[in-house]
């Protein structure tokens, strides 16, 4: 592993814990309106059954979920980065 594929790892992974805490933000600031989106976006499969329950949001599951959604982007990140330059040495798969 290089240097560069390190570094691709883990900008992938905090672009990635970025973009999930802004959603779960909006999820919890705005419920009704996410899983309206939620709907529509997953073609009108109905998510209003996951809003059950006493607590919606809960500190450390979310918590749980940034870790290793930003442990599996480090992996996928530095992955790609290796592979990119392992595709892109002169002579190879040309």
């Amino acid at each position: 592993m290089t240097n560069l594929s390190l570094r691709t790892g883990l900008a992938f992974s905090i672009t990635v814990g970025v973009a999930y805490a802004a959603c779960a933000l909006v999820f919890w600031l705005w419920p009704e309106a996410s899983v309206i989106f939620t709907n529509a976006l997953f073609h009108g499969l109905d998510f209003r059954k996951l809003q059950s329950g006493a607590k919606l949001f809960d500190f450390a599951g979310f918590v749980y979920a940034l870790i290793g959604l930003m442990v599996w982007a480090f992996v996928l990140g530095t992955l790609f980065a290796w592979l990119s330059m392992q595709l892109g040495r002169e002579g190879r798969w040309q």
